[in-house]
């Protein structure tokens, strides 16, 4: 009885000792069964021939899609938001034109400097804008039309109007710190001529200059879509032109080795090299009797 319970005792280290040797040959039979299911072998030349020419037409692509994108986001940013930054500096040409028809029409000098003080600031936000707008890539359309020479333009046009406008401006300082009425009234009167018959064709330059640089906008911004049509066009082309080339390409390789293996003629016909020829004994009978 004593020696029984010996034997059928078992210490805490001996059960952990067979867990761990169940576990190590669960584990190897895992491994073993998963490399017997992962056989990796080299690919064959058609394999590589296919895989080559489907990384190739996925790589056109993506050179085609990423060109796409980029004339997209040259479009919102340089040509989207430059129209629109356009349209603000022919608003605040206008406001600034309106400034100076105010102080012609001030009733005192303080309501004069008044209205003039805010003239530096517009007139500096005018010229930012044009500014910001010819640090972009400037294009030329496909009818010759360059936005560099309109945007020089508009620059020229700015700097005779801003230069008519502080005339008029200046009549007018020299108006209020005139000694006598009949001089304060010769003063005004020769900046308000100036402005009508100086201040006016002036700005009518801005307007056709900004007008002739919108149009010229446009037709760039109409090229740029039109190319990026051509190169989707011509990208689906390639893609659906790769992808049945492919296919048919993929078919003709996976029959290839086949076609490459006659069938074989019948057993019964082929001669073996150990089987012995059924020739005609010496004791059988001749086909023909003599007499």
């Amino acid at each position: 009885m004593h020696g029984k319970r010996n034997s059928a005792s078992f210490s805490p280290c001996d059960l952990l000792n067979s867990a761990l040797r169940y576990a190590s040959g669960l584990t190897k039979g895992t491994l073993v069964s998963l490399a017997s299911r992962l056989k990796l072998s080299f690919p064959s030349t058609n394999q590589l021939i296919i895989s080559v020419l489907i990384a190739g037409l996925g790589w056109v692509s993506g050179q085609a899609l990423s060109r796409i994108d980029q004339d997209l986001r040259i479009m919102y940013t340089e040509y989207t938001l430059g129209a629109t930054d356009l349209a603000h500096i022919s608003a605040n040409v206008m406001r600034y034109r309106n400034t100076i028809i105010r102080s012609l029409e001030a009733e005192n000098q303080a309501t004069f400097e008044r209205i003039t003080d805010s003239l530096p600031a517009q007139r500096a936000r005018i010229q930012h804008a044009v500014d910001r707008y010819a640090a972009a890539g400037l294009r030329v359309s496909r009818s010759g039309r360059s936005e560099e020479k309109d945007i020089q333009a508009v620059r020229e046009s700015l700097d005779q109007y801003f230069h008519v406008a502080s005339k008029t401006i200046d009549l007018l300082t020299q108006e209020w710190r005139a000694g006598s009425p009949a001089k304060a009234t010769e003063l005004r009167r020769k900046a308000e001529i100036h402005a009508a018959d100086n201040g006016g064709p002036k700005i009518m330059q801005v307007s056709l200059a900004l007008d002739r640089l919108l149009e010229t906008v446009a037709e760039v911004a109409k090229d740029m879509r039109d190319e990026g049509t051509k190169t989707i066009l011509s990208t689906s082309y390639w893609i659906v032109g790769g992808s049945f080339f492919i296919a048919l390409l993929n078919l003709f390789l996976s029959c290839a080795p086949r076609a490459r293996k006659l069938p074989s003629s019948r057993p019964e016909e082929t001669s073996r090299p150990g089987s012995s020829l059924h020739l005609p004994s010496e004791g059988s009978k001749p086909a023909f009797r003599t007499d």
